[in-house]
């Protein structure tokens, strides 16, 4: 294990233990099909978490910087193919109409991929619905639950590992 993945790995330890409350990682329950999965389960097993590789490259037009990973940061846990999922995370908008948001980025934690590098790609889900999700509740954590597509994507805010065609969309219940 080099120095740099290991204060990679605590960098990114400390900043979801400062920004997501514990209550964000679910307990593991499957009923009516439906499968609660957290961020760790989109990493296949044995595979350790992405690490920035390289200097990246600098996206002019919508002035970000665009990391570059190892091969483990593009890994994608198939078995989530097709799988009817349920997890948590916080919303990044793409498409916004006068009655809420239609597509997002679902993140692991607040404020990924706005004032630091994104997560690595099997961190990132991309997430269509066809009822908006209401703009004055984007800043909170969130239910997802829908279909899981283990089908990578670029975006403009990065490169992306799973989409999910949301069925419902639920604000997280900090009392669960």
């Amino acid at each position: 294990m080099t120095d740099t993945y290991s204060s990679r790995r605590a960098f990114i330890a400390l900043m979801s233990a400062a920004i997501v409350p514990a209550a964000l990682a679910p307990k593991r329950v499957e009923a009516a099909g439906v499968r609660e999965i957290t961020w760790d389960d989109l990493i296949p097993p044995g595979t350790a978490y992405g690490e920035i590789i390289g200097p990246g490259q600098k996206d002019e037009v919508n002035d970000t910087w665009i990391p570059e990973f190892d091969a483990n940061g593009r890994k994608l846990n198939t078995a989530l193919d097709g799988a009817s999922i349920k997890m948590p995370g916080y919303i990044i908008p793409f498409d916004t109409t006068a009655e809420g948001v239609t597509s997002f980025m679902l993140v692991p934690y607040q404020g990924a991929c706005i004032h630091v590098p994104p997560p690595p790609p099997n961190q990132l889900v991309f997430v269509r619905t066809q009822t908006p999700w209401p703009s004055e509740s984007m800043w909170d954590a969130v239910w997802v639950t829908g279909l899981m597509s283990a089908k990578p994507m670029s975006t403009e805010i990065g490169d992306v590992g799973y989409q999910i065609a949301a069925d419902e969309i639920e604000l997280y219940d900090w009392m669960e």
